[in-house]
């Protein structure tokens, strides 16, 4: 299979920087996904890849070569489209064969080749059939047959489940992974579906308005978010973020002495909370913070917690296997906002509209961004 290098890649549609100086490896045998919302970037990314858009700026590496000069076909790479585009006239089995037939590949190896990339998307008992007569999930394995078929050094795929039903994409996204590791196949994959980026990648690469935002694990994406973009795209709720502004607790407390120490104030809340050492120090000279901490790690109580803080409860979503506590914590008297935090819990804590609670926060999951940079500070 193949690395993919891309070094300083821009690309401009006019006056939009459509993208905007991605640096990017790709491992052999890889899967990474490219996440984000609409127009961030990550199709034309994809595209320049795969030699159907031309960058302005920078060099693409496929294998250790430059391939800018190179067209699609010598790139030897497959690309999955969103829409399968399969020929309605022709039947599965010559759908599969289309692009060995195109190279003038023997009778004998096409049949060999087509049966195998059958028998491994299971779909050998279709190959009489016509696209007409197949689901959605088949035609997308069919769409996947014929990209497998020319044995690619890579495969990219944009989007190819966004037209199936909920439940089909939750068994492709496990077919597809299996289907990745037992081909050893490097794949970049492009989806604004977080679950289905955190489900099959390797790595998640994620972009906003044309620039990375962080590359990393599933797992480092979502509990170590580098921006206020990241923290707010990963999860579902997505993480609590609120303004703060950090103050000493001697000028909140006139009759303190000494200098006191330093705490975040949520603004337009009556929260005040205590920071650590390590924190204050990475904070710096910054006071205006973004304070950050998913739902998930936020305790709530109909009990007093010890060193807790109390607010009322404003809504209640039953999820089944969870619920969503909606709690209200104050409100901008200049524009009528209201402050409220969103805590997961167990569906046998359901309070009523409008009840206290108690609730803390889990120290260890905090997280403190730059309100101006937005950039992970603590």
């Amino acid at each position: 299979m193949a690395e993919i290098k891309l070094e300083h890649i821009t690309k401009r549609f006019g006056d939009v920087v459509a993208v905007d100086d991605i640096n990017l490896e790709v491992h052999d045998q890889e899967f990474v996904v490219f996440l984000g919302p609409s127009g961030c970037g990550k199709t034309t990314t994809l595209r320049a890849i795969a030699g159907l858009e031309h960058p302005d700026e920078g060099d693409i590496f496929i294998d250790g070569k430059r391939v800018n000069a190179l067209s699609p076909a010598d790139r030897d790479i497959a690309f999955v489209f969103q829409f399968y585009a399969l020929y309605p006239h022709l039947t599965v089995y010559d759908n599969i064969a289309f692009p060995l037939k195109a190279v003038k590949a023997s009778k004998s190896e096409i049949q060999e080749r087509v049966r195998e990339v059958a028998t491994i998307l299971q779909i050998q008992e279709m190959l009489d059939r016509k696209p007409s007569h197949l689901s959605g999930g088949e035609m997308q394995r069919v769409a996947l047959g014929r990209a497998m078929v020319r044995r690619p050094k890579a495969f990219l795929m944009d989007e190819p489940m966004s037209n199936l039903d909920a439940k089909l994409r939750v068994d492709m996204r496990t077919e597809l992974k299996r289907l990745q590791h037992r081909l050893g196949a490097t794949t970049i994959f492009v989806t604004h579906d977080q679950v289905e980026a955190m489900s099959m990648a390797d790595r998640i690469v994620i972009m906003h308005q044309g620039s990375l935002q962080q590359i990393g694990t599933p797992h480092e994406v979502y509990n170590q978010p580098q921006t206020v973009f990241v923290a707010q795209f990963m999860g579902s709720p997505s993480m609590n973020l609120i303004d703060g502004t950090i103050q000493v607790q001697a000028a909140l407390n006139p009759d303190a002495t000494g200098g006191g120490q330093p705490a975040l104030h949520l603004n337009h809340t009556d929260i005040r909370i205590e920071l650590s050492a390590e924190q204050i120090s990475r904070i710096g000279q910054s006071d205006e913070i973004i304070f950050g901490v998913r739902p998930e790690h936020i305790v709530v109580s109909q009990e007093p917690i010890e060193k807790g803080f109390t607010a009322t409860v404003h809504l209640v979503e039953a999820l089944g296997s969870v619920n969503i506590i909606d709690i209200f914590l104050g409100e901008n008297s200049e524009t009528g906002d209201i402050v409220l935090l969103r805590a997961r819990t167990h569906p046998a804590f359901r309070p009523d509209v409008g009840q206290s609670v108690w609730f803390d926060f889990d120290a260890k999951q905090v997280h403190l961004f730059d309100r101006h940079t937005e950039q992970v500070i603590a």
